[in-house]
């Protein structure tokens, strides 16, 4: 039983246990990846056959880091489980089960920017134009999470605010059935409407999966836990793995709810808790403990470690959001003149705006950096060159047909591009009607590629008869952007090996599935700046918590959704992202939306011993606050 060497106590009873529910609560860098991957092991060393096991978790990241791990603790000739992220995993079983669910076998995916886009329609249709389609969005979004379907939000619609949003919403779900399209929320949503409403779907999946695992059970919504608890069927062999403090998504409809009440959901569960944490300091985890215990909807327990007791944490007290980037970057830099690699240091906010100033100062100091969040398959030319494989693989994609039809200019304008889409291509000027056929031959030239060819091959082929190519060959920038298409071309050729067409629908789906963290490089040496939403499930030799003032850090924006405890639960990951130093900021005032504020420190650094800190201030300045001869005094 080579699986348990290296587990301690409770991860041991924790991989041991293979019948029934099983919780596993595991704090903040308590190895569970670990006992999941030892507890999958265990099964198919019990003779539990690899096919039969299911692992879900939330991103392409964290799926790929436990498949890696599993395939190095079982022997090849066992086969692999299937490792996937809830959204993967709808997509796996809606194509598998189009039928059943009512889709064409090659739906589209519609990523956040084509579900904006398509939203600002229905709003122009409607003749709104005081909302912002991304907040309609968001609230779609969270409604189909939590299960519910456009009819059932209309029959429950009150106010006036609430009617428009259903109706822009029945516009929005027209145009994706119009172009055989599901959005991210669509992904689960209607994998769920599946296995709810057919019965032979749902029993063959249940024989299929006779053992589940779902990690970062806190951050289910409605859809997934629901998704979840079907598939677990009678036998309800299911491990659940989680951390009430480390629920921050519930704006985005996660409910800790699911974790606390898993023993109701659940009845015979056993629970096991994971407190002996691996990766951070006494003195960091003494300070994670002591700000997360303020808390009351939370399943007890308190980290402890039994690594050393580490440096103090150094807290800064800025004038102004300026003087605190500074204070940043001379310390990150000092950080990497003796010895820190900059991929080891991460420098995290609550708003993205707070990015502004740190940017500017740590390229004044030649310190290297990267943004989280600036996504590959966000960029242009990326993009249009997957829209162009969309497009060809389903003519109805009219969002896709949008946005490359000028993709390079064709001479084709608004006018022309509106019949078309609208099917009235016979209404054009024999002009116009030449130049859309032309568009219309290259797509199919570029489908027949994608029937024909491995996916790598089928990239380089439309960039190439699209156009796309010969437009950025004499561009300004055309060569880093030529650069990333063939960066696309380069992963498009882990796809082929696969049958034609099912290559390309993976690596378009995987482009669809991207989150910010799927993004990082491991082999990039740059300070990370992020969000701390975007931190979680990271870990850095030394972070800086900036904008810790009321207000900023704890968040005094009204939503009646919000968790009143979340923003603790958001500064406790932030803290245990930490494993060896750990830097704590705030102004005295600060740059918001134009005008200045003056501010008070956050109320999380009172619930932090003050023997556990090293208070820092600035020096009396010798010229200016810009000055490169500026120094900290302790």
């Amino acid at each position: 039983m080579d699986h348990l060497e290296g587990l301690n106590i409770q991860q041991k009873q924790a991989v041991l246990h293979t019948e029934g529910p099983l919780l596993i609560v595991a704090g903040a860098g308590a190895g569970k990846t670990k006992t999941i991957t030892h507890r999958i092991a265990h099964l198919i060393d019990k003779g539990i056959p690899a096919r039969q096991i299911l692992a879900v978790t939330f991103t392409n990241k964290a799926a790929g880091e436990m498949r890696e791990r599993v395939r190095k603790l079982v022997p090849e000739t066992s086969g692999m489980p299937i490792v996937s992220t809830f959204h993967a995993l709808g997509v796996r079983l809606l194509r598998e089960f189009h039928a059943e669910a009512g889709l064409p076998r090659g739906f589209s995916i519609w990523d956040r920017d084509d579900s904006v886009r398509a939203v600002k329609q229905a709003l122009e249709k409607l003749g709104i134009e005081n909302w912002t389609p991304r907040a309609i969005l968001s609230g779609i979004s969270r409604e189909k999470g939590d299960g519910t379907s456009v009819s059932e939000y209309q029959a429950k619609a009150r106010t006036f605010r609430e009617r428009a949003v259903a109706q822009a919403w029945e516009i929005y779900e027209k145009l994706l059935k119009e172009e055989e399209a599901l959005d991210f929320d669509d992904l689960l949503y209607r994998t769920l409407h599946m296995l709810r409403s057919s019965e032979h779907t749902r029993s063959l999946l249940q024989n299929r999966w006779k053992y589940i695992t779902i990690d970062e059970y806190q951050d289910t919504n409605r859809s997934q836990y629901e998704i979840a608890r079907i598939l677990a069927g009678a036998t309800c062999n299911i491990c659940v793995v989680g951390d009430t403090d480390q629920n921050i998504y519930s704006w985005r409809g996660a409910d800790i709810e699911h974790l606390l009440g898993f023993e109701d959901n659940f009845p015979g569960a056993q629970v096991v808790l994971l407190e002996q944490n691996y990766r951070s300091t006494s003195t960091i985890l003494t300070a994670a403990n002591s700000v997360i215990e303020k808390n009351v909807r939370r399943r007890p327990k308190r980290l402890f470690t039994e690594n050393i007791v580490g440096e103090a944490i150094t807290l800064y007290g800025a004038r102004n959001e300026i003087d605190e980037a500074w204070f940043v970057a001379q310390s990150a830099l000092k950080l990497v003149e003796t010895g820190t690699s900059p991929s080891n240091i991460a420098v995290l906010y609550r708003e993205n705006f707070q990015s502004r100033a740190l940017e500017e100062a740590l390229l004044h100091h030649n310190v290297p950096y990267r943004v989280l969040g600036t996504r590959f398959f966000e960029r242009k030319e990326v993009k249009d060159t997957l829209s162009y494989l969309r497009a060809a693989m389903n003519d109805k994609n009219k969002i896709d047909i949008g946005r490359i039809i000028s993709v390079p200019p064709r001479g084709i304008g608004k006018v022309t591009l509106d019949k078309v889409l609208a099917g009235d291509d016979a209404a054009l000027p024999a002009a116009a009607r030449a130049k859309v056929a032309n568009f219309r031959d290259i797509l199919v030239r570029i489908k027949h590629a994608i029937n024909t060819l491995p996916a790598s091959e089928a990239v380089r082929y439309a960039v190439e008869a699209s156009g796309i190519e010969n437009m950025y060959k004499n561009a300004d920038d055309g060569e880093e952007r030529l650069g990333n298409i063939r960066e696309l071309v380069n992963l498009a050729t882990k796809f082929d090996s696969d049958t034609c067409p099912e290559g390309m629908e993976k690596l378009l789906e995987e482009a669809a599935l991207q989150s910010d963290q799927d993004q990082i490089k491991d082999e990039v040496s740059a300070v990370s700046l992020m969000t701390v939403h975007a931190s979680k499930g990271l870990e850095f030799d030394a972070v800086f918590i900036t904008g810790l003032e009321q207000g900023l850090f704890p968040s005094t924006r009204e939503d009646e959704k919000r968790d009143p405890e979340e923003d603790r639960r958001l500064f406790y990951v932030a803290l245990t992202r930490a494993r060896k130093r750990l830097y704590l900021s705030y102004a005295a005032e600060r740059m918001k939306y134009g005008s200045r504020e003056y501010t008070l420190p956050s109320e999380f650094l009172e619930d932090i011993d003050a023997r556990l800190m090293n208070t820092i201030a600035p020096s009396v300045r010798k010229r200016s606050l810009l000055d490169d001869d500026e120094t900290y005094i302790i």
